[in-house]
């Protein structure tokens, strides 16, 4: 529907790998000019360098070289960053007196500077990510989706009038929290900065953001684009660093309001922990998952030619609720119950034949997409015995099939893995799969000889006790399992100390509607 198909003209890996990084962002003054030999932090609307004076460098996951050095943000470098935030924050403040339909405007004009350099930014996030270049024009346009859809919110926040006896009148108003704490993984770099700006900015509060330190460079190109939309100063501010450092200054800070993480449950933890013990400021996580898919004997989705290419990809590719809770109110609300900030695109499919064959692109999309480095990927497939072996025979010649290699080339299906941690930690987990009986099916190791690829992997004969069973893998590792009924399925499925989402493939309703109440997910 009108998304941009462009191929990348301007940056590559291999032979193509130069870059200047030169940036500019348009406006009436000329042109503002990002520096290029070390990519500084955005404070107050303006590139500074760290306190510190220390840079970290940003790799290609790809070949596993340095594109450039960034800016090292640290505590001192957040105290500037909350100080500018607080300002602008103030009463009075041109941010705090704008009209809502006035930050809506912002809003729509920074994701029109987006689609206007989106080729640009689907480059540069390809690069730093190692995504394919198609899947990074995807998630861009996806975030332009979401900087719209909150434009159209800005103005839509409206509290009660409640009626009671006597002479009074009793209404409630929905206040801006004040600065929000950001901090953003690496899987989805622009479309998780458009999460948490998003909502934050719609309902009139101020962002300090931290990037991960392994993709920091499309965040603050956006920056630079927030500030020729014309957001005021302080409203905005970007501190890339590492999560010890300039991430635990943001969770512990006395004058952040609010923090808002993605990323492991570990982490989560440290931060729910560090603003306890600060000012008791309000959380919201989006963690770690071990989401279950089940596939049914009855599943045919070999009929259902209506799910849309779009529908397979099984990312989380829009937001859910905890982020918009940028409001007073709104958050006491979300308190009450369990909600999580990822959408599993999932169908409940009603068929009518018994072939297997959609139902295992379904599940390959659902674990593979984005090489597996999805928080609500489904690592753990679990096939009913009827069409068991034949669900492996052909999900294992599909994960064998695929493209990997350069993201810039067109037909790469698969890039590489984050960086060297994560690439070690994904191939000691297929090294545990191996050890505790599991069948290796194809992958297990691997693709060339730079970067930070690994084959596609597929086990089955996986048992629930098995380490691939209950950790997050966070990479391109299929587990396969086998059950008999659904009462079975749901109790195994439950079997784990996640519960992001969730997934069924059957062409019965009330299997579908049953699972759904009864496993316990945010998301199916």
């Amino acid at each position: 529907g009108g998304r941009r198909k462009a191929r990348p003209k301007s940056v590559g890996t291999g032979t193509k790998s130069q870059i200047s990084l030169v940036w500019f962002a348009h406006s009436e003054e000329g042109k503002v000019r990002i520096p290029t030999a070390c990519i500084v932090l955005f404070i107050n609307n303006e590139f500074v360098n760290a306190v510190s004076g220390k840079t970290f460098p940003t790799l290609n996951p790809t070949n596993a070289k340095k594109i450039v050095d960034v800016a090292e943000a640290d505590k001192a470098d957040v105290d500037l960053a909350v100080a500018a935030a607080s300002r602008a924050f103030q009463r009075g403040s041109e941010w705090r007196t704008m009209d809502a339909s006035a930050r809506g405007k912002l809003l729509n004009k920074l994701s029109s500077l987006i689609e206007r350099d989106i080729e640009y930014l689907a480059n540069l996030e390809s690069l730093d990510n190692g995504k394919a270049y198609s899947d990074s024009l995807f998630d861009i346009n996806c975030a332009i989706d979401t900087f719209r859809y909150y434009a159209g919110w800005a103005d839509k926040i409206h509290g009660n009038t409640i009626p009671v006896d006597g002479p009074l009148l009793t209404f409630t108003r929905r206040e801006p929290v004040g600065v929000v704490g950001q901090i953003i993984p690496w899987n989805y770099p622009v479309l998780m900065l458009s999460w948490k700006w998003g909502p934050a900015l719609a309902t009139g509060c101020t962002v300090v953001l931290k990037p991960a330190e392994q993709t920091p460079l499309t965040a603050l190109y956006v920056a630079a684009l927030s500030k020729e939309a014309g957001f005021p100063a302080g409203v905005i501010n970007l501190v890339p660093g590492y999560g010890p450092t300039a991430g635990a200054a943001i969770s512990s800070h006395p004058k952040i309001n609010k923090v808002a993480f993605t990323g492991s449950t570990e982490v989560g933890r440290l931060i729910a922990q560090a603003a306890a013990q600060s000012n008791l400021k309000r959380v919201s996580l989006e963690l770690g998952g071990k989401s279950p898919l089940i596939v049914f004997s009855d599943a045919d989705v070999h009929r259902c030619s209506n799910l849309s290419e779009r529908d397979k990809e099984i990312v989380p590719h829009a937001q859910g609720c905890t982020d918009a809770a940028e409001t007073r109110g709104e958050v006491e609300e979300e308190g009450e119950v369990e909600l999580i900030s990822a959408l599993f695109l999932i169908d409940l499919l009603i068929c009518n034949h018994h072939t297997v064959d959609e139902a295992v692109d379904i599940a390959h999309s659902a674990i593979f997409a984005n090489h597996g480095q999805n928080c609500c990927a489904g690592s753990r497939t679990f096939v009913q015995e009827e069409v068991y072996e034949q669900f492996v025979k052909k999900a294992t010649a599909k994960a064998a099939a695929k493209k990997l290699g350069d993201p810039f080339v067109e037909g790469t299906e698969q890039g590489p893995q984050i960086d060297d941690e994560m690439f070690n930690k994904v191939l000691a987990m297929i090294k545990s799969g191996k050890e505790q009986g599991a069948k290796l099916e194809c992958g297990g190791d691997r693709f060339g000889n730079e970067g930070y690829f690994i084959k596609p992997t597929v086990f089955s004969n996986v048992t629930d006790s098995m380490k691939i069973a209950q950790e997050e893998i966070f990479g391109p590792v299929q587990s396969i399992i086998k059950f008999k009924t659904l009462e079975e399925a749901i109790e195994r499925a439950n079997n784990t100390t996640y519960g992001l989402a969730a997934g069924i493939i059957t062409k019965d309703i009330n299997k579908a509607l049953t699972f759904a109440q009864s496993v316990q997910a945010g998301s199916v």
